[in-house]
């Protein structure tokens, strides 16, 4: 962005955020909303002239922003000062691709190049990180440990492909976004993804499971990320991969076998009769976790199954798995998601993709709610 343009920025009582309307808001609830009607109000320009200062060299964003809140003179010259790193542009916690979104309903709404601008560098960082095999790490153009690691954690590849899924097929807010060209490049992105979503899939016995959170961009094989995220099959990234391969509009053979496989092994592993009770104080802070008996609850899957046995384990900074949720230490216990019920979404979108797609080799699955 040139530096006249973020002079007119840090003139603009756009920074300047309003106390008034936007402290008393949750942090990530303008990105949540759809309403065209909002992205016409001042508060969505504001939130978008934020945008546009984190916006990064690279053409990303960081993590962990927070783009509502107001800000001092102090503050934005801060971050404007930050502008060339390269070492902290992500597509972790929905970084990068929540941006974008957000701006392409604010350009549809409110044209101007400067939000075209900003989607489009994002655009070119997003194609920029996707490895040849089709994988994308974590963070770059300088990943560190495990960050080069094929990411499918916190849905970190999902989130990409479905932005790249919407925009190709070029429905508002998306269909004044991008040229032909920049269309045929999205579409070679999907199609590689696609190979890498099935060649890093689990096989058992030569049968597709699901994946794990991060797989080696070399070998494929499920890797470690953070001390307490060891390789293993985990539910809640896979439901999402399913979710996306159910979206191709002609699976091939290899797609079908995928999906079967990922839901025959969802369905057998969920657990019944039990709830995840995070009972949380007034300030909506987790002070405790655990797992109960309730004969009424939902079914649930717990994060991590291991590879050996594939059986529900937990795991504290130390890096020692254990079966019990119970015997890790508060601050993981109570700072981690350990069960969830995601997978029980993709149930009715299998019944309906199958129907449609393969219907003759259909899984007949037992009742989510049974």
């Amino acid at each position: 962005m040139k530096s006249t343009t973020l002079i007119t920025l840090l003139s603009s009582a756009a920074i300047m955020l309003s106390a008034i309307t936007l402290q008393a808001k949750p942090r990530h609830k303008y990105f949540k909303t759809t309403d065209p009607e909002f992205f016409k109000t001042d508060i969505a320009r504001q939130v978008g002239a934020r945008i546009l200062i984190y916006q990064r060299c690279t053409g990303g964003w960081p993590k962990n922003t927070d783009l509502v809140s107001p800000m001092t003179q102090k503050e934005v010259s801060k971050v404007l000062s930050e502008k060339s790193r390269t070492d902290d542009s992500t597509i972790d916690n929905f970084a990068t691709t929540m941006e974008m979104r957000f701006l392409a309903q604010l350009n549809h709404a409110n044209p101007d190049p400067r939000y075209r601008r900003a989607i489009m560098a994002g655009l070119d960082f997003l194609l920029s990180g996707q490895y040849d095999n089709g994988g994308w790490p974590q963070f770059w153009p300088d990943p560190k440990g495990y960050q080069i690691h094929i990411t499918y954690n916190d849905d970190a590849m999902y989130n990409t492909l479905s932005l790249f899924q919407d925009i190709i097929s070029a429905q508002a807010p998306y269909s004044d976004i991008v040229d032909e060209e920049m269309m045929e490049k999205l579409q070679k992105s999907v199609d590689k993804a696609v190979e890498i979503i099935l060649a890093t899939q689990i096989k058992v016995d030569g049968e597709p499971t699901v994946w794990c959170q991060q797989h080696d961009r070399d070998t494929y094989a499920p890797a470690k990320a953070r001390a307490y995220e060891l390789p293993s099959y985990t539910s809640l990234e896979s439901a999402n991969l399913l979710k996306f391969l159910m979206s191709l509009p002609n699976p091939d053979d290899r797609v079908k076998k995928a999906v079967h496989g990922g839901m025959k092994w969802l369905d057998r592993n969920k657990i019944t009769g039990m709830r995840y009770d995070r009972p949380r104080d007034k300030d909506g802070k987790a002070y405790d976790a655990r797992l109960v008996q309730d004969p009424q609850a939902a079914p649930l899957w717990a994060r991590y199954y291991d590879l050996e046995e594939c059986l529900p384990f937990f795991c504290d900074r130390d890096g020692i798995p254990r079966r019990s949720l119970d015997e890790i230490g508060f601050e993981r216990r109570t700072g981690y998601g350990w069960y969830d019920n995601r997978p029980a979404e993709v149930y009715d979108i299998y019944n309906q993709w199958a129907d449609r797609h393969d219907p003759d080799n259909k899984l007949t699955l037992e009742n989510r709610e049974s």
